[in-house]
């Protein structure tokens, strides 16, 4: 026998709960800014300006005597002058168009062939990827000097080469980068729908691959761009860079490592400046890397 339940039309109704809806996701407030990434933006922001204006906040001529060698800095010489007279603060303001230009050629050669290669091998797979994975892995495995070396030998000395010769060396890391960066984005659920319901291939890794993949690009870009200051200033210090007498940071160096006993500050304030772009650079891309 099976028992019914009856309900009471006397017995007072229970409004039913309702599922409360979920509150509204609060923005991450920002942290106050790191000091270090503060310093690393101003020593970047100054750089800059002397690359840009170094007519107007070097204090002297960069070419000429402004009075006797070998000057300790001082007040009127804030990094002394070399051998030859030379204010060599100035100098190093002069020198920072070139060191920047050769960089900014560098990584851009580097961003480029780099980025075209990781999209084309993450994006067709098969063959092509493994071929071009091979390309990228001899030339990893090739250190970064000694193949910017053999190019720069190859095309000749200059800023121009000695850039193009760098950025021989940054294209194997971007590759590999985009590449993994275009696998990951290609399996997510918004690429497979926009490939349903009919985006065209170049259209989708426009719009959807590529846009979604350059934030970790951008931060490997900031640090290659100290990565080919370092390299640069080493190619001049070896002569293969800019020809006397115009400046440039590691060419400057080079002219006082016979003079280390006696001038100290001809090879460790310029020294010391391409120390702290560099350092400034790998900050600045671990601030970019870390906002993913």
């Amino acid at each position: 026998m099976t028992a019914t339940t009856t309900r009471d039309p006397a017995a007072p109704t229970v409004p039913v709960a309702l599922t409360p809806e979920p509150a509204p996701v609060a923005r991450r407030r920002r942290g106050p800014v790191p000091v270090g990434l503060v310093l690393a933006w101003a020593v970047i922001a100054t750089v800059l300006l002397w690359a840009v204006l170094p007519g107007v906040l070097a204090p002297f001529d960069a070419y000429t005597s402004v009075g006797a060698g070998l000057q300790a800095p001082g007040g009127e010489h804030l990094f002394g002058t070399d051998a030859n007279g030379r204010d060599l603060f100035s100098r190093v303001v002069h020198g920072a168009s070139e060191s920047l230009a050769g960089a900014l050629v560098a990584v851009t050669v580097g961003l480029t062939a780099g980025t075209l290669l990781g999209v084309v091998a993450g994006t067709v797979g098969g063959l092509v990827e493994e071929v071009l994975m091979r390309v990228v892995d001899v030339l990893l495995a090739i250190p970064g000097l000694l193949l910017a070396l053999t190019v720069v030998v190859l095309l000749g000395p200059g800023t121009v080469n000695a850039a193009l010769a760098v950025g021989v060396g940054a294209v194997a890391g971007f590759a590999r980068l985009v590449r993994a960066e275009v696998v990951q984005v290609r399996a997510t659920e918004y690429v497979e729908a926009a490939y349903g319901s009919g985006g065209r291939v170049l259209s989708v890794l426009w719009r959807h691959v590529l846009r979604n993949s350059l934030r970790p690009v951008v931060a490997l870009a900031a640090m290659q761009l100290g990565t080919a200051i370092l390299a640069l200033s080493t190619l001049g210090f070896l002569g293969y860079g800019v020809t006397p007498p115009d400046p440039e940071w590691g060419m400057i160096i080079a002219q006082g490592r016979d003079l280390l006993a006696a001038a100290w500050w001809v090879t460790t304030l310029p020294g010391l400046v391409i120390v702290a772009v560099v350092l400034s650079a790998n900050r600045v891309s671990r601030s970019l890397g870390s906002e993913r």
